[in-house]
């Protein structure tokens, strides 16, 4: 099930029941650093109901995997995406992960006091445990094939051997680290957006938190690079585009 909805999310969420939602994965605007063809309305006016929208439609279990960055105004960052994290846990979601995704690239924009930025923030926003977490084991183990012997520091300073010290052989990949190195949407038919998220980072976060069958969403689904990742990924995707030549882009790209 494909179903493209074009108009405002704060609106059309209204039509989707409540509970119904397995995972989202969006990218909302980044305070007001893009117009988007002038059809931008931003501000805590809109991402506190936006985020409340969500916390109703996601089912227990579910995930939001909120993808957000911060303008820097006279010379401070405004902070807006810790303000959205933690309003998402006062309305009831847990900060299950804050994650990075290292862009691996950085802008020649901004002032030379400051260390050239390269990364955004991905929060996974989960209501209750997440009932999928299909944790991707892609990094590579320097000591693969040893017995492990791992220890924990206790609170008091003292440190104990793991339950499993000595009676498993450590595998050859361990679980990736939560900071993810992926390079931003280079190919043309990813740069149809002012912002697009590359496919292989939708992707990742499709495979980690839901399974095949569930309802895939994004609110601001922009050219549709989620949607494209769900349909691959045999997940059923429901997205939301205000614009309407980014939501034509969408409609192309998911239903060619």
């Amino acid at each position: 099930m494909i179903n493209l909805m074009l108009g405002d999310c704060l609106e059309r969420m209204k039509e989707i029941p409540d509970s119904s939602i397995d995972l989202t994965v969006t990218s909302p605007p980044y305070d007001n650093l893009r117009t988007y063809n002038n059809t931008l309305e931003w501000g805590e006016h809109v991402w506190k109901p936006v985020l409340q929208e969500l916390f109703r439609v996601t089912e227990i279990g579910g995930v939001v995997v909120w993808v957000v960055g911060d303008a820097t105004i006279k010379g401070s960052e405004t902070g807006t995406s810790f303000k959205q994290a933690l309003y998402a846990k006062e309305i009831g979601f847990n900060l299950h992960d804050t994650m990075i995704w290292n862009k691996q690239n950085c802008s020649s924009i901004g002032s030379l006091n400051r260390y050239e930025n390269t990364f955004e923030y991905m929060f996974v926003l989960s209501k209750s445990t997440p009932k999928a977490h299909n944790i991707i084991c892609d990094k590579p183990n320097k000591r693969a094939g040893e017995l492990q012997c791992g220890s924990i520091r206790q609170k008091d300073g003292t440190v104990r051997k793991t339950s499993q010290y000595g009676k498993r052989k450590i595998a050859e990949y361990g679980r990736r680290q939560n900071v993810w190195n992926v390079f931003p949407a280079k190919s043309a038919k990813e740069r149809l957006h002012p912002a697009p998220f590359p496919e292989h980072l939708a992707h990742d976060h499709i495979i980690s938190w839901s399974n095949e069958g569930d309802t895939v969403l994004d609110c601001f689904m922009g050219s549709g690079t989620t949607g494209l990742a769900a349909k691959n990924l045999n997940r059923k995707f429901i997205g939301i585009e205000k614009d309407e030549k980014y939501f034509e882009i969408a409609n192309k790209r998911i239903n060619a």
